[in-house]
């Protein structure tokens, strides 16, 4: 038996003796992947270095490591990353950190192998073998099984199941690693997992997970990786620094979410000391992310800063500057945290770079501290470096917490006389400021200046003009700013509800009813539980029962909640025709969204679960480039309105999850059993037209070509049951795997046949970009 090994040991290891002395001893470079070796031998070793290696080895799960100092990797140095400080002008500024990039925290891997030493991989030579006839059709295997694709490859070793044994598929799938055709490596060890003779081989799947991970294959190193998890042992570091630099590596969607849950494992659950630059290679892509920073990003950029400080690494000064940025960013400021990292950076000899300042500016301007926000302001200006736009605005913001609307005018001015112009986000926080005080003139004044820049984005200053007028009761004044809304951006619900709140208290219903029909019928606006109880309130109040208990069974359909003071005149009314007020709220799926739920979630809809899988939530997410998307997700906001937790503003995020309940405990066990998707045995019962609709206005689209191209996570299994039931509704499709993600392609009068049984269920303002060309030249030759 001749061990194999993945490292490079060019330097000398030490081992602490019994004594507590440090024992040196040098090895020469052993590197067995290398491709000038002959891929079908394995040198022999002599007994004495067996012993020796046999000395040096340690099993993967125990704590004893080499007692080698952490030192910072000065390439962590090499690169910087832009992190958007303001937002949208030229005269913007932008905060730069300098973390290190992924290149450092991949060389780091080269010094893992000193401070753990790996497990051998046993493999066994085939010259050893007693058996002739083995050793040759073992060495046929290892030329055949490279040269096929993964159907033919399974194909392949399934014809030699009645003599292949666990040894043999460990050789060749080390073969495969040291000749780098790593997936056909997984392949094997796939294939090897499913046979009732396999035990599991920590030093492979180590192995074989660190070299998937180096070539940014994080979807099959995480599944080795979390094989090495299932079977109760606890991976290498090297294995969760690769894979966490490979997530980082990806632009994918939720990688970065998969990058830090594992450094977190690799914290708790290994107890190992990541190298500065792995933390460096994270925080900066946690700054980096697009959007505004959550607060699960500040507690998860707490948590890298407090492992840095408590191994005794290196803080930088980027650090500390992402880490108070990300602190001003939130709604509730914490002060006393900021406070405490500014003294740690003069502690550190680091001073305040204009990024900081700013950042104080944001924070001190929410909270409304006028004095503070002044003494910052004059420490930007001594730094001599410009002002950035933002900071204009965080100091009108400041100023119009405590009511100086004129002063706020007045930095508004000054910022137009300073950069030459006003920003958009400058625009909407003073027509803002004005219109809280009712200044009608000046709000006025202030839009048409806004209109005449050619600046887009007008909508939330129009928001803003309307609210006025309806505080002011100034309904003719309102109603020409909505239509001017109108011709000059796409309105919003928001806008819709003020103008229709402005129609009924004047008591305009004829036209009030107009437009909550429109609303109702617009996919992009929709109606709310507000613009129905609007609606309902002044049908009761004018004594129309006909259209209140229209509007009442449309929100019972939709499972709004009645406001109280409605609730009581509804039973007055319903208890004369003898009929019951039913309560509108229900907590269980109703048939329409349980199909809805298995459209989206093969489109890859998210399901968090508890730690005990009793409570299972649903998480929506959109994409904000995606006109569908935008769409979409208004219709299934309201669709599960219900399930949906409370909340008070009316702009619908990007984001949204439902409240925790057992009702999709279903959902979870069949298409999301571990926390990785999956697509479930019985998939071909619940294909429905509804659901292939949802699923393709969520995930699918059309190409350039006219076909149509649907988007699917999982198992080749999984997509085989998916691609029959298509078969089985007489749509024949082809199929491409690109990653993890597999398409679904229906080509020419497939994808008419398709677009026939979904078209039912599809949302009217979608069916322009989704229609398939073919489907118009076929109505055309009908």
């Amino acid at each position: 038996m001749i061990a194999t090994r993945a490292c490079d040991f060019s330097s000398p290891l030490s081992s602490a003796s019994p004594s507590g002395a440090f024992v040196t001893v040098t090895i020469p470079n052993f590197n067995f992947f290398s491709p000038s070796l002959n891929p079908n031998i394995i040198r022999h070793r002599s007994s004495s270095s067996r012993r020796l290696l046999r000395r040096l080895s340690f099993s993967r799960n125990e704590t004893q490591s080499f007692p080698l100092p952490f030192a910072a990797n000065s390439a962590s140095h090499r690169s910087r990353t832009f992190v958007e400080h303001v937002a949208g002008t030229p005269h913007q500024t932008i905060e730069v950190y300098d973390f290190g990039d992924l290149e450092s925290a991949r060389n780091d891997l080269r010094n893992v192998a000193t401070r753990r030493v790996e497990t051998d991989v046993e493999v066994r030579e085939i010259e050893d073998l007693p058996e002739e006839w083995r050793r040759s059709k073992l060495a046929w295997l290892c030329k055949e099984v490279p040269s096929h694709k993964a159907v033919t490859l399974v194909r392949l070793l399934n014809a030699q199941k009645k003599w292949v044994r666990q040894e043999d598929a460990t050789y060749i799938c080390v073969h495969c690693t040291r000749i780098r055709e790593n997936e056909t490596g997984f392949r094997v060890y796939r294939w090897m997992t499913q046979q009732n003779w396999y035990r599991f081989d920590f030093g492979l799947a180590t192995k074989l997970a660190d070299f998937l991970g180096k070539e940014r294959k994080f979807t099959k190193c995480r599944e080795v990786f979390d094989d090495i998890m299932n079977q109760g042992r606890v991976p290498s570091e090297s294995t969760f620094h690769i894979l966490v630099v490979a997530y980082l590596s990806s632009s994918e969607e939720g990688c970065f979410e998969e990058a830090c849950s594992v450094y977190n494992r690799m914290i708790q659950l290994g107890g190992y000391r990541p190298r500065l630059s792995l933390h460096n290679s994270l925080f900066r892509a946690l700054v980096s992310k697009q959007g505004g920073p959550s607060s699960d990003d500040v507690r998860q950029a707490e948590f890298i800063f407090h492992n840095v400080v408590t191994t005794g690494l290196e803080v930088q000064k980027d650090i500390y500057s992402g880490l108070i940025w990300l602190h001003s960013c939130q709604d509730e400021v914490d002060i006393e945290r900021i406070n405490y990292l500014r003294e740690e950076m003069r502690k550190a000899g680091f001073e305040e770079s204009k990024e900081v300042v700013v950042s104080l500016l944001r924070a001190y301007a929410k909270e409304g501290g006028v004095e503070e926000v002044e003494r910052t302001w004059l420490e930007l200006l001594g730094l001599d470096c410009g002002i950035p736009s933002q900071a204009f605005v965080y100091k009108i913001e400041a100023y119009a917490k405590v009511g100086d609307f004129a002063r706020a005018l007045g930095i508004f001015r000054e910022m137009e006389k300073q950069l030459g112009g006003a920003t958009v986000s400058g625009y909407h926080k003073i027509i803002e400021v004005v219109c809280k005080v009712h200044q009608v003139e000046l709000a006025e004044s202030l839009l048409e200046e806004f209109v005449e820049t050619g600046k887009k984005q007008l909508l939330p200053s129009y928001v803003e003009i309307v609210k006025m007028y309806f505080d002011l009761g100034s309904h003719e004044k309102l109603e020409k700013a909505f239509v001017e809304c109108l011709e000059k951006c796409q309105p919003n619900q928001t806008i819709y509800n003020i103008y229709l709140d402005s129609l009924v208290n004047i008591g305009n219903l004829e036209r009030a009813g107009d437009v909550f029909d429109e609303m109702k019928n617009n996919g992009t606006i929709n109606v709310n539980a507000r613009s129905c109880n609007t609606v309902l309130k002044g049908y009761l109040d004018s004594g129309n029962h006909v259209k209140a208990k229209k509007i009442y069974e449309l929100m019972s359909l939709k499972k709004y909640e009645v406001q109280t003071p409605l609730m009581e005149k509804l039973d007055y009314i319903l208890s004369l025709v003898r009929k019951e007020v039913k309560k509108p709220l229900s907590m269980k799926l109703s048939k329409e969204q349980r199909e809805v739920l298995v459209g989206l979630l093969l489109g890859g809809l998210r399901v968090e679960s508890d730690r005990e899988r009793k409570s299972h939530k649903i998480m929506f997410e959109f994409r904000e480039k995606s006109q569908a998307h935008l769409i979409l997700r208004q219709h299934i906001h309201d669709q599960f309105r219900e399930w949906l937790p409370h909340s008070e503003e009316e702009d619908i995020p990007l984001e949204f999850s439902s409240i925790s309940h057992s009702c999709f405990g279903f959902y979870a066990d069949n298409f999301w059993p571990n926390g990785r998707p999956e697509i479930p045995k019985l998939i071909h019962r619940w294909l429905s037209p509804e659901s292939l609709a949802y699923w393709y206005m969520y995930s699918g689209y059309r190409t350039s070509s006219g076909d149509v191209i649907l988007r699917l996570k999982g198992s080749v299994e999984g997509v085989e049951k998916v691609v029959k039931a298509l078969r089985a509704k007489s749509m024949e499709c082809r199929v491409k795997k690109k990653g993890n993600v597999f398409w679904i392609g229906l080509q020419g009068t497939n994808s008419v046949l398709f677009w026939k049984l979904i078209e039912p269920h599809v949302l009217d303002d979608m069916k322009d970009y989704l229609r398939p060309a073919y489907e118009a030249i076929d109505t055309d030759g009908d």
